[in-house]
């Protein structure tokens, strides 16, 4: 893989990595597994891509899914990596706590051991506002997601969607965001075409 991303002029600024939380005793000595090849490929960020928690958390079952994160982030960024949490609906549900699950999560575990790496779509989704989220937790979000979604919530290309791009990007460069990556799924066309269309609506917008 790091051969790969040489021959082509790449470089992996993140990667998603699954915690083994159905088996936590092995939690740490996959992570450490998973932290070699990182940092094999010298990847700088290393984002968990999300947790089963179940559709109506009790407070136990938030409270160990901070407990897990916060376990892991303390190894990962024992290693000299960052540790982001990337999210999707749920956890813009209200915790028994009367938070959202996701502003629980991310004032029990510092922004030092946890960046956060917001899906825009997953975010609008949950009935939230994908901007107003960026600008709360600004400064924590170097990487977002960028997913639009149907109104029947079958994904498709950025700007077909029902996101608002032009407040959560704008939201997103005064945050000091580094990447926005593109995330599509499911497709109408080819998936190459899809991707076609996204870096073209991007393009046509100034960014590259």
């Amino acid at each position: 893989m790091k051969q790969a991303l040489a021959d082509n002029g790449l470089h992996a600024s993140s990667a998603h990595v699954g915690l083994t939380v159905n088996e936590p005793e092995k939690l740490e000595e996959n992570l450490k597994q998973q932290i070699e090849y990182a940092i094999e490929l010298g990847l700088p960020k290393f984002v968990v891509p999300g947790y089963p928690l179940p559709e109506n958390p009790t407070a136990g079952d938030v409270a160990k899914f901070i407990d897990t994160l916060g376990r892991a982030a303390d190894v990962v960024t024992a290693a000299g990596l960052a540790f982001g949490y990337h999210n999707h609906a749920f956890e813009f549900k209200p915790a028994p706590s009367g938070k959202l699950i996701i502003d629980e999560l991310l004032e029990s575990i510092p922004a030092n051991k946890l960046f956060a790496e917001f899906d825009l779509g997953w975010i609008k989704v949950a009935g939230q506002d994908p901007a107003a989220y960026v600008a709360k937790y600004a400064g924590r979000l170097p990487l977002v997601h960028a997913k639009d979604f149907k109104p029947d919530g079958v994904d498709t290309e950025i700007g077909r969607g029902t996101v608002d791009w032009d407040t959560a990007l704008a939201a997103s460069e005064q945050a000091g965001v580094e990447y926005v990556i593109i995330e599509q799924e499911r497709y109408d066309i080819s998936s190459l075409e899809s991707a076609q269309l996204n870096f073209a609506w991007f393009k046509e917008r100034g960014w590259n």
